[in-house]
């Protein structure tokens, strides 16, 4: 992968890439977006209210506004059930499942990360 810097300039893979990046993290962008992702990967359909209940914290317009982008993305489908009061289910499309290894890896990270970090602060405490 050409990510070299020539002549003081960046190879035009190199921008392609970052380019690839940057749309990766508009789609994505927010604070519940990949939590409503993550959620619908490991539970997979959920009501909106189910969803409300377990992203706790989460406003009724922040769930709706980010369902909705979601939608537009193609990364989840909303559908309408036929009840009365009327049942709204959300699961994600076969596209947003291949974000499935990249949620994965973001837990792993996560886990990772959190670990290291306790462990730094109890060497800091024992020394202290």
């Amino acid at each position: 992968m050409g990510t070299k810097l020539v002549d003081c300039q960046i190879s035009a893979d190199c921008w392609q890439r970052l380019r690839a990046i940057n749309d990766t993290k508009d789609v994505l962008s927010g604070k519940w977006k990949v939590m409503i992702i993550a959620c619908l990967a490991s539970f997979g359909k959920k009501r909106y209210m189910e969803l409300q209940r377990l992203l706790a914290g989460i406003g009724t317009k922040m769930l709706s506004k980010e369902l909705q982008e979601l939608e537009i993305n193609g990364l989840i489908t909303r559908t309408v059930m036929n009840t009365k009061p009327i049942t709204v289910e959300y699961e994600l499309t076969s596209y947003g499942r291949t974000l499935k290894p990249i949620i994965d890896e973001m837990a792993l990270w996560g886990v990772q990360h959190r670990g290291k970090i306790i462990n730094e602060l109890s060497e800091i405490n024992k020394s202290a």
